[in-house]
């Protein structure tokens, strides 16, 4: 990370210090109100501040075109609205979700294929998406005592990213910090352990070129060179919501693995779309569910700079 300046620094505290305070607040009251407030909130970022507007409803326009601009605007609102109570639920998680309570709150849709996958003596890799509640999902393998080892990116205020990895970490998971980690990553699948990724990032135009709801999209091609090379099981999992705070669906959609020669496993192409394929299907089921906040067409394949020629020693 670059040196920060005395301004950056001090900026970092305040910001910290600001969101700290934030979740004491949303901590300290009742969480049925938290939900309603959430909601009220929402309508306030969508449409009076209208955060990053413009990307979600161009967004929209390429996932579902045939959507009205007043459709539109609802789901931007819903999926506001959607990202709140996520901040209500981490904040909330270690007071609500335990051994014994967490049956309460989660329907796991193949549970028997989770267990017998993470505890193969093999290297595994379970890919999501910012869909549903991806963070929650990973907080509960941890609280089911399967160790994942989960590559994040590190946020730029390093206050608030030691804050969000504590909580990441609390009950197990640990956090590999996407930059350089690919030793780590390599290190972990050769010791049969299990790597969590979020298999929906735009790559640029250096990456792996797939179909996402009918437009070209990059991923990045070490999710598929990491699964192949280690002949890894790719697990896609998600974690939907279904009714208000802490009620969701953890579903397996879909498992692949080389070893079985099946022609999803064929090539990094063909592993690539297997799994975008499976988060898009997701991602319809509960479209207000799904992160539009983030630029996921982004680049046109075969528009990759050109390394420059290095000068003659």
């Amino acid at each position: 990370m670059p040196r920060r300046t005395l301004a950056t620094r001090c900026l970092d505290r305040v910001v910290y210090g600001a969101v700290r305070v934030a979740i004491c607040v949303v901590q300290a009251l009742p969480r049925p109100l938290c939900e309603r407030w959430a909601r009220g909130l929402s309508g306030v970022l969508a449409n009076r501040l209208r955060i990053r507007r413009t990307v979600v409803r161009d967004n929209l326009h390429i996932a579902y075109p045939e959507m009205t601009s007043a459709e539109r605007r609802d789901m931007a609102q819903a999926m506001w609205e959607h990202l709140l109570l996520m901040v209500v639920e981490i904040a909330h998680a270690n007071r609500v979700i335990h051994k014994t309570t967490w049956r309460k709150h989660l329907r796991i849709h193949g549970m028997e294929e989770i267990v017998r996958l993470l505890w193969l003596d093999r290297p595994k890799v379970i890919l999501s998406g910012h869909y549903g509640n991806f963070e929650l999902a990973a907080y509960l393998f941890g609280l089911f005592g399967l160790r994942i080892f989960s590559v994040a990116r590190e946020l730029d205020n390093p206050l608030l990213d030691r804050f969000v990895t504590t909580f990441r970490e609390s009950r197990g998971q640990r956090i590999l910090p996407k930059k350089g980690s690919a030793p780590d990553v390599a290190q972990v699948l050769d010791e049969n352990g299990a790597i969590g990724l979020l298999g929906d990032q735009a790559a640029g135009p250096r990456g792996c070129w797939v179909q996402f709801f009918g437009r070209p999209a990059s991923v990045h091609k070490a999710i598929g060179v990491f699964a192949l090379s280690a002949s890894a099981p790719v697990m896609v999992c998600s974690a939907t919501r279904r009714r208000g705070l802490f009620d969701y669906d953890l579903r397996v959609e879909g498992i692949a693995d080389p070893a079985s020669g099946s022609p999803e496993t064929g090539d990094l192409t063909s592993l690539s779309q297997w799994y975008t394929s499976l988060l898009e299907g997701a991602v319809r089921r509960e479209p207000a569910q799904y992160w539009w906040v983030h630029r996921r067409w982004r680049g046109q394949p075969g528009k990759a700079k050109k390394a420059k020629p290095r000068p003659a020693a």
